[in-house]
C-alpha cells in the first residue's frame, strides 16, 4: 500500500557550455546541493531530478564523442547522488545518459535510486524527441520498457519528457501498479503542452505526476521555462514552480487521492479509469493500436 509522504520537484540550469568534465560535476554538485536543501525545507522522500540533469539535455558535442560525457549506471555519476540518497535516507530520480554495453550506444536515462543508496531501477527514455535519436542525427538509442518499481513509499513509474506525449506508456505502467509516475524533463515545447500532459497522465491513469523541468541553457544554448509541478489522480496541480532554480513539494495522501469527483467537490469519485476500460473493445482494436500510423496534416521534421 501507497503510504502518506511529501514529493518534490527540483528543477535546475545545466552549466553553460561546452560540455567537460568540470561542468558533469559541476551538474552533479548542484543536483547534490538542491537536493540537500529541498528536503531540509521540505522533509521529502521523494526527490525528482530534471532530464539529463548531469549534462543538460543538448550536449552540443558530436554524437560519435558521446560516449566520454556518458556513463554506466550505476557508476561515477549517479555515485554521488546515490550518496545523499542514502545519507538522507531518500528516494532521489536521476536524469543522466547512459552508457550501453555496446560501443557507442547512449541511453536517456531516469534511476531510481534508494535510501540505502543502491540503484531500484532505471528506465531508458522510449519515445526520442526529434533530433535527439540517432536516425535524426542525435545520439540516443531508444529503451524498450515499462519500468514500475515497488518501493517502501509507492509503486512509482518512470518516464521522460517527451514520453508524456504518449498515453499508452504510462497507462501501462499504470495497470503494472503504478500510483506515482515521476516525469524528469526538459521539455522544449509550450507551458500549455507541459501542463496539459502532466494532468492528463495523472488523470487518464489516477495516478499521482511528480515533473521536474529543467530551466536556463544548456550547453547548445538551448532555453528551458521550468515550471515543475505536482498533479494528483483528479488532476489538480498542487504544486507549480516558476522559472529559476529551486523546487517544488506536495504531501501525496492515498487516503485522499480520490476522495471526491473534482478538487473541494462534495460529489464523490464514482468512476474508475482502470478497471471501467471496454477490455473487449481494447481487444478487438489491437492490431490498429500496434499498426504503424501517421497524421495526415502536413508537417516538417527537423533536427534541434
Amino acid at each position: 500500500m501507497m503510504l502518506t509522504f511529501v514529493a518534490a520537484a527540483v528543477q535546475l540550469a545545466p552549466a553553460p557550455g561546452p560540455l567537460t568534465a568540470q561542468s558533469v560535476k559541476a551538474n552533479l554538485d548542484a543536483c547534490v546541493d538542491h537536493t540537500r536543501r529541498c528536503v531540509e525545507a521540505t522533509g521529502a522522500e521523494l526527490v525528482v531530478l530534471p532530464e539529463a540533469a548531469t549534462t543538460g539535455f543538448t550536449p552540443a558535442c558530436r554524437p560519435r564523442s558521446c560516449g566520454t560525457w556518458s556513463a554506466r549506471v550505476p557508476g561515477p555519476v549517479t555515485a554521488p547522488v546515490a550518496e545523499l540518497a542514502r545519507e538522507l535516507a531518500i528516494h532521489v530520480v536521476l536524469g543522466t545518459y547512459e552508457r550501453g554495453p555496446a560501443r557507442g550506444t547512449v541511453y536517456n536515462t531516469a534511476v531510481l535510486l534508494g535510501p540505502e543508496g543502491t540503484v531500484l531501477g532505471a528506465y531508458r527514455k522510449t519515445h526520442l524527441f526529434c533530433g535527439e535519436d540517432r536516425p535524426g542525427g542525435g545520439w540516443v538509442t531508444p529503451g524498450d520498457e515499462a519500468v514500475v518499481v515497488d518501493t517502501v513509499l509507492a509503486k512509482i513509474g518512470l518516464i521522460i519528457c517527451f514520453d508524456g506525449d504518449y498515453p499508452e506508456l504510462s497507462r501501462i505502467e499504470a495497470v503494472r501498479g503504478a500510483e506515482v509516475i515521476c516525469r524528469p524533463s526538459a521539455l522544449l515545447r509550450s507551458a500549455d503542452i507541459w501542463e496539459l500532459t502532466n494532468r492528463a497522465r495523472a488523470y487518464d491513469n489516477h495516478v499521482y505526476v511528480v515533473a521536474a523541468n529543467a530551466t536556463g541553457a544548456d550547453p547548445a544554448g538551448v532555453l528551458y521555462f521550468g515550471n515543475s509541478m505536482i498533479v494528483t489522480p483528479v488532476a489538480e496541480v498542487v504544486a507549480r514552480g516558476s522559472s529559476h532554480q529551486g523546487w517544488v513539494s506536495a504531501r501525496l495522501d492515498p487516503g485522499t487521492a480520490l476522495a471526491s469527483l473534482t478538487p473541494g467537490s462534495s460529489v464523490p469519485q464514482r468512476f474508475d479509469h482502470l478497471a471501467d476500460r471496454n477490455l473487449a473493445l481494447i481487444e478487438r482494436h489491437l492490431d490498429d493500436l500496434r499498426r504503424p500510423a501517421a497524421t495526415p496534416f502536413p508537417h516538417g521534421r527537423r533536427s534541434l
